[in-house]
């Protein structure tokens, strides 16, 4: 039997899906990696190689892209983020749920070799260690979303336990890029800012100026994300979700730093819905685990990232 060269990403028109088809394209081969999602991709994205139109919640559809394009490993990135998804509950549940299963069950199947899933700093609650937040600690969450993710965490644990299925994932943090518009998540402030202040827009931030959170700038989660597919199975000693993280900061650490490159940069504060969200996160994430077990490293501080994203946006609107 043939090898299974190809890979399948699933929401690849998402914050993250967008720079992760082209980061394994890049190394895997254009026609190797095949992008999916309810809507259209990026032209990048549709230029560089295929593309097809997919809900996950479409069995019969995502049985017949991976047979057709011999998949072997699916990264699975379709969901409804966590202020969206407190407004539609059961299409949040349902996306985020029975997609995981589909994919999981064509693992343990044998039609599939590899997943990835995300999981995501939601699965923390109130109750939970705030600061240097420990890889095994208290998760109840508060959230649709929150509660999604901690139940996919033990299937995925369960189907490995249970049937070998080898399924990898990292809890992300608030993710920053510039490759994609913010996507309806609690963290997306830290996107929309650098959008304004480009187009020396004032920012009405939709938490409060000392609200702490972890983050991650994208170049660091897709290396991360391809890391955790490429290591060897052994070393993958957590098959519920690892932590992971970049940096943390505050609203008005972030406004600070712009204003080095923008000085007339202006940021007001007006709390919303979300901000119940941000409180029951940690302010920073333990991510030991991640860096014992298969070498796990940032390369971008709040510094750098800030840097980097305004050259590239400032490149985009001018």
């Amino acid at each position: 039997m043939a090898a299974k060269t190809g890979i399948l990403v699933i929401g690849a028109s998402g914050q993250i899906g967008t720079e992760l088809v082209m980061g394994l394209r890049s190394r895997y081969g254009t026609e190797n990696v095949v992008a999916s999602d309810l809507k259209t991709a990026s032209t990048e994205v549709l230029e560089s190689g295929p593309f097809e139109q997919l809900d996950v919640l479409d069995r019969e559809r995502l049985h017949q892209i991976v047979v057709h394009y011999n998949i072997g490993q699916v990264y699975l990135l379709a969901a409804l983020l966590s202020a969206t998804a407190e407004q539609k509950v059961m299409p949040a549940w349902n996306l985020n749920m029975y997609g995981l299963f589909y994919v999981l069950e064509m693992a343990k199947e044998g039609i599939v070799d590899k997943i990835y899933w995300p999981s995501s700093i939601a699965v923390f609650g109130p109750n939970t260690p705030k600061l240097n937040t420990p890889q095994s600690t208290i998760a109840e969450p508060t959230t649709v979303y929150g509660i999604s993710k901690l139940a996919g965490e033990r299937w995925c644990e369960y189907y490995f336990n249970r049937y070998g299925v080898d399924v990898r994932s990292l809890r992300y943090p608030g993710l920053i890029g510039y490759k994609s518009n913010p996507g309806g998540g609690t963290t997306d402030y830290a996107v929309d800012i650098f959008h304004k202040a480009v187009s020396a827009q004032p920012f009405e931030c939709f938490l409060s100026e000392n609200t702490r959170l972890p983050m991650m700038y994208m170049p660091d989660a897709i290396r991360a994300t391809i890391g955790i597919m490429e290591v060897e199975s052994e070393k993958v000693k957590i098959r519920s979700s690892y932590n992971i993280s970049g940096f943390d900061f505050t609203p008005v650490e972030l406004a600070d730093e712009i204003k080095k490159h923008i000085s007339d940069f202006q940021i007001t504060y007006n709390p919303d819905f979300r901000q119940a969200i941000a409180d029951s996160w940690p302010s920073s994430l333990d991510d030991s685990r991640a860096r014992e077990d298969w070498g796990w490293k940032n390369d971008y501080s709040l510094e750098m990232m800030t840097a980097d994203m305004l050259s590239h946006l400032t490149t985009t609107v001018s």
